[in-house]
């Protein structure tokens, strides 16, 4: 075969479907089959575990209360730890550094505390074994790939292999051959022994069931499962023979017999096992991978070419963004944010308006200006079908969820026993915020282009790097605006798109084309739009001011002088709801927008809309006797276009603007779902915002830095009653705490500074005084938080010293030869077991300097006492690799297990400090006594911290009504979407209909209707009956199955302002 397209030709000649599969490369290769094997795994630890050595859990669960409950303890931090990690892959690279990390120092813990042996996991042997093989493996498995993939360059294996497998998958599944070589380890013995461990049964009034008259309940049969087990392990895992059974190969790759001539002085007969068990593992590793890469994988998993395309289209992801990480303390993105934002402020507001440069671009007369401000194509229409929405380009599934139903050509919704059918908008209004958290080219096309192209496919002839000069730039065959019968977009900024200076808007807004498939002819970011009937749309850009400037209101003003009629009809739009937010902060805002409405439209103007406010609420005027002038009729906030959700019961006591009475006809949701969504910042603010840990982990250690560590806690240890246990340990806090204000000098200026931020914090329309105390209380909160955690951790670490668990030194000696030859007759996990703990001891004597050396590597040196007992090498194969590499082998194996010392490295140096004082340590000895605190601290405080201001959050936007936005952005709630559908009617009357969906989906998959739908060359989306390219992988949750309205009204036109319907409701 000299080419593809010749081969190709001859397999579908052939119809070789199954030959196609393996020859063509592009044909995508599954994962290594690591995955099967962590499951035997994992099946093979809980088969072993439970059935050897549940008997001895029940047996010593009631005499190990203590440790029992150090365990519920650790491991429900831990817990609470990775909890936001478990079941989900989530990028950045954070989540997988967080379990690697969670794995390593939880098992550095738990090989240091007794009673998880009486699980029958003996953390230390298990753990020095795991470490051992894991090296070896990944150093043999390298090796074996670097050949492979020689003899597949020079041509002796299938090209299938020239596919380079990836590092992360050779290290899991030497991680999953070390972990069963550890399992067989534990649960089948060593060498020629096959245990047969009888129970001794002991009477207890908790466990009845171990009475002989008992012992065939089916409660006691399970208990015996390990006569199960020990069949297993004497007849699939039966120890293998001596080393001269094997071939010459095999004797000198495994036992390095060759070097001795077959036979050495003092050679044992008897060979662990683990080696050939490290063998086989491996052998069935390269047996399968070279299977695979050279025979080819499609031999076992034959798909045809039209098959395998099937399967392609049902498993392409649209691949949208996720909701912005408001309190990530790791985003760049948030950083530029804040630094766009400052600049904006200092330099943009009252210095430089890209709203005067735009007036000064404009021609001189005043006719060139206003056509590049006011657009009529819509003017002479019968009636006009418009939307509107807001506050799009946050999280994709939500934004994409929004931008389905505009895109739709009809939506239809059931309403009791009729049927309301919607059309589409021809004209689309955006009410600014169209990316978060900052306008860049990659939020404006990750996060708004993106969604709405996958709605609405814009047409063949777009290219997304053309800049449109002379706008508007109307389709290929069509002579004008009015000509143009697709949807229409127009957009306002809002307070994100202004803080680059409207930089990024002009260039993908006002000099672009197409938003996916609808049509932006607009020029500028404000404009004027001339509807059927009498009706009129000014959109107006507040910029950062809260207000328009001069030159708007030059045109707005001459506009209304010179076209607007005495009986049209005004909506006026804009980003900020003035009316809501300067009611919230006590302010007065928008004055030239107030004076436009007031002084020149005269009551024209029939509603406001707006977004920024990330809910929907609807405000209509009261009718009263005496009532003055109405100027608005109805004031509409619609937020919800794709943003996270914002609260509406925190605006439920607004009631007035412009002397006028209004009353909330609508708001969604409503105000008791609101109140209770923001509960969730008790219970799930750390899980939306794991990455806050950056911020809040170090911030609780600068908090308790100075009280590490705590020397005097034997009075704590030595009360009798729980009453003085708990006494003595609040004393202890408090004591801790007075010494920050007295003596620390690291912890009480981040107290300080705490405090501080935390009273800038509070909202400017609290009082002065009443910032101060909630500031103070805040603080206090957390700062007890951080001491009552570093007392935990520093009596887990003196309880663990006070048991012999942890040294307060490195030296480490057995007992005399009484207890050694007691360990001879017991079985050899008990014996490992007893082993650790008489290791355990001090010795007195060493100084304290060997001990600060020998301390960070107490785990290997008790491993090499141990070796040569339970791992036998009768040929001295260990010795022969350490001489091969130079003393690289045992270097590594030393140090990755001195990283799993740090509770002792944490333990000898705290005790040298109790003892000589903190001169006595070098700096470098500082740096790693507290980064060993940070380790454990840091996991400890994450999940406090978090809850401690999801606590605050919560009391503050329920209690005080402040903090909305903080209280619900830490939410990241991608629910509640809506957007508004108007209609002007033949009659002149406007019909308004608030549709939503309250849940939004998150998986996505390919419409089959869009993909069957046949697509000819230059037909543009709009035309199509199923135009987005995505529905909802769950049929039923789709929006356009789940949408409905929340709210409809008419607005009359007519002078009596009195007439106006409306059908709303606040509860939905």
């Amino acid at each position: 075969m000299s080419s593809n397209k010749q081969s190709v030709g001859i397999l579908d000649s052939l119809r070789m479907d199954r030959v196609r599969t393996i020859l063509t490369h592009r044909y995508p290769y599954p994962h290594e089959h690591s995955r099967h094997a962590v499951i035997a795994v994992v099946v093979g630890c809980l088969f072993f575990i439970s059935s050897d050595n549940i008997h001895t859990l029940v047996e010593k669960l009631d005499k190990n209360v203590k440790w029992w409950s150090m365990y519920s303890c650790l491991l429900g931090f831990f817990y609470f730890f990775s909890s936001p990690f478990i079941g989900k892959t989530i990028k950045p690279s954070y989540s997988n550094f967080s379990r690697w990390y969670i794995a390593w120092i939880l098992v550095a813990a738990l090989y240091h505390l007794p009673s998880f042996q009486s699980m029958g996991v003996d953390m230390r042997m298990n753990l020095s074994l795991f470490l051992t093989i894991y090296v070896s493996s990944i150093l043999f498995l390298l090796v074996f790939h670097i050949i492979f993939l020689g003899l597949w360059y020079i041509g002796l294996v299938s090209r299938v292999a020239g596919r380079r497998p990836a590092i992360l998958t050779i290290l899991q599944n030497c991680a999953v051959l070390s972990m069963a070589c550890c399992v067989f380890y534990s649960h089948c013995g060593n060498s020629a022994i096959v245990r047969e461990r009888r129970l001794e049964h002991k009477n207890s009034n908790w466990f009845s069931f171990w009475k002989k008259e008992e012992r065939n309940t089916w409660l006691a049969k399970f208990l015996r499962m390990n006569e199960l087990k020990d069949q297993v392990c004497s007849s699939w895992f039966a120890p293998v023979g001596s080393a001269k059974d094997y071939p010459l190969l095999s004797k000198w790759v495994i036992y390095g017999e060759l070097a001795c001539n077959g036979s050495c002085d003092g050679s044992s007969d008897g060979i662990s096992p683990i080696y050939s068990l490290w063998a086989t593992f491996i052998g069935l590793y390269i047996a399968n991978y070279v299977v695979e890469r050279s025979t080819g994988w499609a031999l076992t998993h034959p798909l045809s070419v039209q098959e395998y395309e099937k399967l392609k289209k049902k498993q392409l992801k649209p691949g949208f963004l996720d909701m912005v990480p408001w309190y990530s303390g790791t985003s760049a993105d948030l950083f530029k944010t804040v630094f766009d934002l400052l600049v904006s402020v200092t330099v943009f507001v009252g210095r430089f308006d890209m709203r005067m440069m735009q007036a000064a671009m404009s021609r001189v007369n005043d006719g060139s200006q206003q056509g590049d401000l006011l657009y009529d194509q819509f003017g002479e229409k019968d009636d006009l079908w418009f939307d509107f929405m807001a506050d799009t380009g946050d999280g994709g599934n939500s934004s994409y969820s929004v931008a389905r139903l505009l895109a739709q050509p009809s939506i239809n919704i059931n309403r009791g026993d009729s049927a309301l059918n919607l059309p589409r908008g021809d004209l689309l209004l955006i009410g600014g915020d169209l990316a978060y958290p900052n306008p860049s080219a990659f939020t404006y096309e990750r996060r708004l282009f993106c969604p709405f192209e996958y709605a609405l496919q814009p047409p063949p002839w777009y290219k997304e790097v053309h800049i449109a000069v002379n706008k508007p730039e109307v389709p290929p065959g069509v002579s004008g605006l009015k000509e143009y019968n697709g949807p229409q977009c127009f957009v306002i900024p809002g307070n994100h798109d202004w803080f680059d200076g409207l930089h990024t808007f002009m260039r993908y807004i006002c000099h672009k084309s197409w938003l996916g498939g609808w049509f932006m002819p607009q020029k500028k970011s404000y404009f004027a739009l001339q509807l059927p009937k009498g009706w009129w749309v000014f959109g107006l850009d507040l910029a950062l001011h809260g207000d328009i400037d001069v030159y708007q209101f030059k045109f707005f003003s001459e506009l209304i002088k010179e076209k607007v009629g005495d009986n049209d009809s005004v909506i006026i739009m804009t980003h900020e709801p003035n009316w809501l937010l300067d009611w919230y902060w006590n302010d007065v805002s928008g004055k030239n927008v107030s004076h436009l409405i007031c002084d020149y439209l005269k009551g024209r103007c029939k509603l406001r809309m707006s977004g920024d406010l990330h809910h929907y609420m609807r405000h209509s005027f009261v009718k009263s006797d005496g009532l003055g002038p109405v100027h608005v009729q109805h004031l509409l906030v619609n937020g919800c276009g794709g943003a996270f959700l914002h609260p509406t019961h925190v605006f439920a006591s607004f009631n007035k603007l412009y002397g006028t009475p209004y009353d909330c006809k609508a708001a969604y949701p409503s105000f008791e779902d609101s109140s209770r969504i923001a509960l969730g910042n008790i219970l799930k603010f750390r899980k939306k915002n794991w990455q806050f840990d950056f911020i809040g982990g170090i911030i609780y250690f600068l908090l308790a830095f100075s009280m590490f560590p705590q020397c005097k806690l034997g009075h704590i240890l030595q009360d009798d009653s729980f009453s003085g246990h708990l006494g003595s340990f609040f004393g202890t806090v408090w004591n801790a705490f007075i010494y920050l204000l007295e003596r620390s000098y690291v912890s009480f200026v981040g107290a300080l500074m705490l405090l501080i931020a935390a009273i800038t914090f509070v909202p400017s329309k609290v009082s002065r005084k009443k910032r101060v105390m909630i500031g103070i209380i805040h603080v206090s909160a957390h700062l007890s938080a951080a001491l009552v955690l570093m007392l935990l951790l520093e009596l887990g670490v003196e309880t663990c010293i006070r048991h012999n668990l942890l040294a307060t030194s490195g030296s480490r000696v057995r007992q005399g030869t009484e207890e050694k030859g007691l360990l001879k007759k017991k079985n050899p996990i008990q014996t490992l077991v007893e082993m650790g703990m008489e290791l355990c001891l001090n010795e007195e004597e060493d100084t304290q300097k060997k001990a600060k050396v020998e301390g960070y590597h107490t785990l290997y040196q008790w491993y090499q006492t141990v070796e040569s007992e339970h791992f036998p090498d009768p040929t001295g194969l260990r010795a022969r690799i350490e001489q091969w590499t130079f003393g690289l082998y045992p270097a590594c194996i030393k140090y990755l297990m001195s990283a799993f010392d740090v509770p002792e490295v944490m333990a000898v140096t705290r005790s040298n400090i109790c003892k000589n004082g903190m001169a006595s340590l070098s700096r470098g000895g500082a740096v790693i006594y507290y980064a060993s605190v940070f380790l454990y601290f840091w996991v400890f405080s994450t999940p406090i911290v978090s809850l401690v201001f999801g606590s605050y959050l919560y009391i503050c936007i329920n209690w005080l009504h402040i903090h909305f936005d903080e209280a619900f952005s830490s939410l990241r709630i991608a629910n509640y979407k809506s957007f508004t559908r108007f209609h002007i009617t033949k009659d002149g009357d406007l019909e308004v209909y608030t549709l939503a969906v309250d849940k939004v989906p998150k998986e996505w998959k390919l419409d089959p209707d869009w993909d069957r739908e046949p697509k000819l060359p230059q037909q543009q989306s709009h035309s199509r009956r199923f135009p987005s390219k995505w529905s909802a992988a769950v049929p039923l949750q789709d929006p356009i199955h789940t949408v409905k309205i929340v709210d409809h009204f008419v607005i009359k036109q007519t002078d009596d302002s009195s007439t106006t319907a409306s059908n709303g409701s606040i509860a939905h």
